[in-house]
C-alpha cells in the first residue's frame, strides 16, 4: 500500500468511526445505510462527482457549495450532509471512497454480516451466487453479502476474499503455478 493510500485510509477510518457513532447514538443507522448506498451509486455513475472529489482545481468554496447542493439533491441525512461539508471545508473530500468502504464494513458488522469480494470470469447467475453465499456462510458462521467483480483475464474459476482470507481457484493462477513448476524442473 502506498503511503498516500495509508494516510487516506487512516483519515477515512477516523471520520467513519465518528459518523457511525453519531448515527448509532441518534438511532439513525438505517439512514446512514441508505446514504452510503446512495453515495456509492452516485460515485460509480458520475465521473463529474469523482472529479469534484479529487481535483485540486476546485477551490474550497466551490467544493463546499457543490457538495452541499449534491447532498441536498440526494436528500442525504443531516449527519451525512454535515460530514460531507466538513470534509469539503478541510479539503478532504478525496477520502470519501475510503470513508464509504469503512462505513460499509462497520454497517455490515453491525448487522452481523461479512462481505465476500468475488472475482469471476463471467457474471454469476442468481442460483450460483446464492449457493456460494450459502457455502461461505457455513464456513464463516455469519451472513455473507457477495460483492461481485467480473474479470475475464482469470479465464475461469473464482477468486474469493473474505476478510483477510483469500481462496484463488482461477485457471490463470493455476497456469501461473504450473509455469513456475516447469521453470524449476528445467
Amino acid at each position: 500500500m502506498s503511503e498516500t493510500a495509508g494516510i487516506s485510509t487512516g483519515i477515512a477510518a477516523r471520520y467513519a468511526t465518528a459518523v457511525f457513532d453519531l448515527a448509532k447514538e441518534g438511532k439513525a443507522i438505517k439512514a446512514l445505510e441508505s446514504d452510503v448506498a446512495t453515495l456509492e451509486a452516485a460515485m460509480a455513475e458520475s465521473a463529474d462527482l469523482r472529479t469534484l472529489l479529487t481535483s485540486p482545481l476546485y477551490s474550497r468554496d466551490e467544493q463546499s457549495g457543490a457538495i452541499t447542493a449534491i447532498a441536498k439533491k440526494m436528500k442525504l441525512s443531516d449527519t451525512t450532509s454535515n460530514v460531507l461539508a466538513l470534509l469539503a471545508s478541510k479539503r478532504r473530500l478525496f477520502v470519501l471512497p475510503q470513508l464509504l468502504a469503512v462505513l460499509q464494513d462497520m454497517l455490515s458488522e453491525e448487522r452481523g454480516e461479512v462481505t465476500a469480494e468475488v472475482t469471476t470470469a463471467k457474471a454469476l447467475t442468481k442460483a450460483q451466487a446464492d449457493k456460494l453465499a450459502k457455502t461461505l456462510k457455513a464456513q464463516v458462521g455469519k451472513s455473507v453479502t457477495i460483492k461481485e467483480t467480473v474479470d475475464e483475464s482469470i479465464i475461469g474459476g473464482l477468486i474469493v476474499k473474505v476478510g483477510s482470507k483469500m481462496i484463488d481457484t482461477s485457471i490463470a493462477s493455476k497456469l501461473n503455478a504450473l509455469q513456475n513448476t516447469m521453470k524449476e524442473v528445467g
